[in-house]
C-alpha cells in the first residue's frame, strides 16, 4: 500500500462563477480535471479502499458523491468484496425523482444533489456501517446535510457507524466536533495542514474556457461491441457485478477496435461527467498491453480558471454542451495531442451534438482516431 502526501494529491486552482469558494483543490491523480495513468489513478484509490476496509471491515453499503468521487465509491466498494453496494449521489434525472433524498452541496457550482431511495432502507438494514466517499472533506456540510436527511427517513440508520472517507482533509476542529455530533467519523489519505487557500489565488490572472465550435461532421463508423449495456450505479448496483461488466466493456473494445487503434501510441480515455469509473476501466485494459501512453480523465461542470503560469494545474480548456442535458453547459481541461482519444459516457441514447462539440475542441490539438463508447455496448468511430 502506497503512501501519499500533500504534494502528491494537491494542487491549487481558481474557481470561476462560484461566488462561495474561489479555490479549487485539484488532485493531479484523481483522473477528474488533469490526465493521469488510470493504473495510478486507481492505485490511489484502491489505497483509500484497503485503509478503509482494514479498519472498519464488513461494510456492504458506500456511497460516493457526484460528480468527483465517484469512480473513487467504486473502487472503495470493490475493497470490500463483490457484494458490497455501491450508490452514488447524482445530479442526473433518476428512474423515480418523487423517491430520491434531496440534499444540498452548498459550495458547489451545482448545489443540489440526490441520492436513489429504491431498496434504502433495505441496504440500510444490511450493513453496519455506511461508507460516505468524497474527494476532499472541507467543512462537512455536505455530509451532516445527507446523514440528517436519511436519519430523518430511515429510523434503521439508528445505531449504524457512519464514516466520511476522503483523498484529502482540511476540516478544521470547530468542523471536526459538527461532524462527530452528527455521527461522522473520518478517514483520508492526506490531512492537510491549515492555509487560506482564497488568499492563494486572489492575485491569479486566468480566463475562463472558450466555447468550442463543433467539428465538422463526417461519417461515423458504428461498432456494437456485442456486449451487453452498463447497469446504471445511479440506482445502487452490487459492485462485483458492476465492475465485471466494466471489464468486459473493455474486453471487448480491446477485441473490437483494438486493429482500428493499432498503431496508436498515446490513447486519452475520457470520461463525461459523472461517468469516470468504466473510463478508468477501459483506460487500464488500454494501458495494460504496454507500449502506450494511455491518460484518463473526465468532462466536468465545474468552470475553472485557466491559465498558463508556472505551476498552475489547469493550463488549457474549452466549454462544451452536456452529453446529458441540453442547454447544461460542461467543460474539459488540460487538452493535448493524441494520437487517440476515446470518449466513454454512459448516456441512455447517443449524444452527437456534445460529440461533434469535444471533437472540434480537441481540432487545436490534433488526433488520429476519435472513438465514442456508449453505455458500454456501441462505438462509434472516426
Amino acid at each position: 500500500m502506497l503512501n501519499y502526501s500533500e504534494g502528491d494529491l494537491l494542487r491549487i486552482a481558481k474557481r470561476i462563477h462560484n461566488p462561495k469558494r474561489s479555490f479549487l483543490l485539484v488532485d493531479p491523480l484523481q483522473a477528474k480535471h488533469m490526465p493521469v495513468s488510470p493504473t495510478q489513478a486507481l492505485e490511489m484509490m484502491r489505497t483509500l479502499g484497503s485503509r478503509l476496509a482494514g479498519q472498519y471491515p464488513g461494510v456492504r453499503l458506500v456511497i460516493g458523491f457526484a460528480e468527483t468521487a465517484t469512480a473513487i465509491g467504486a473502487v472503495v466498494a470493490q475493497c470490500y468484496g463483490p457484494a458490497c453496494v455501491y450508490l452514488p449521489t447524482t445530479r442526473e434525472v433518476l428512474p423515480d425523482e418523487a423517491q430520491c433524498v434531496q440534499f444540498l452541496e452548498e459550495h458547489s457550482h451545482a448545489v443540489e444533489q440526490k441520492l436513489c431511495a429504491r431498496d434504502l432502507d433495505e441496504r440500510i438494514r444490511g450493513t453496519e456501517t455506511i461508507v460516505f466517499v468524497d474527494d476532499e472533506i472541507s467543512t462537512g456540510r455536505t455530509l451532516i446535510n445527507i446523514v440528517r436527511q436519511l436519519r430523518e427517513r430511515y429510523p434503521a440508520l439508528e445505531g449504524k457507524r457512519l464514516v466520511a472517507a476522503s483523498l484529502l482533509d482540511r476540516v478544521s476542529p470547530e468542523d471536526g466536533e459538527r461532524m462527530a455530533a452528527a455521527g461522522l467519523e473520518r478517514l483520508c489519505l492526506v490531512r492537510l495542514s491549515p492555509a487560506d487557500y482564497t488568499a492563494a489565488v486572489a492575485d491569479l490572472a486566468v480566463r475562463e474556457a472558450a466555447a468550442a465550435a463543433a467539428a465538422p461532421q463526417r461519417p461515423l463508423v458504428h461498432v456494437p461491441l456485442g456486449c451487453p449495456p452498463l447497469p446504471d450505479p445511479r440506482t445502487g448496483v452490487y459492485i462485483g457485478g458492476y465492475a465485471a461488466r466494466c471489464t468486459e466493456m473493455a474486453q471487448a473494445f480491446l477485441v473490437r477496435m483494438g486493429p482500428v487503434l493499432e498503431t496508436a501510441r498515446t490513447i486519452l480515455v475520457l470520461g463525461t461527467e459523472e461517468c469516470m469509473y468504466p473510463a478508468l476501466v477501459l483506460g487500464q485494459a488500454l494501458e495494460a498491453p504496454g507500449g502506450r501512453a494511455v491518460r484518463c480523465h473526465a468532462t466536468t461542470r465545474s468552470p475553472i480558471g485557466v491559465s498558463g503560469m508556472p505551476g498552475y494545474p489547469i493550463t488549457s480548456g474549452s466549454r462544451l454542451p452536456s452529453f446529458y442535458a441540453p442547454g447544461r453547459t460542461t467543460y474539459v481541461y488540460d487538452q493535448a495531442p493524441y494520437d487517440a482519444v476515446v470518449v466513454v459516457s454512459d448516456t441512455p441514447s447517443p449524444a452527437l451534438d456534445a460529440l461533434w462539440h469535444l471533437m472540434g475542441a480537441w481540432e487545436p490539438y490534433g488526433y488520429g482516431r476519435f472513438c465514442y463508447v456508449r453505455g458500454g455496448s456501441d462505438v462509434w468511430y472516426v
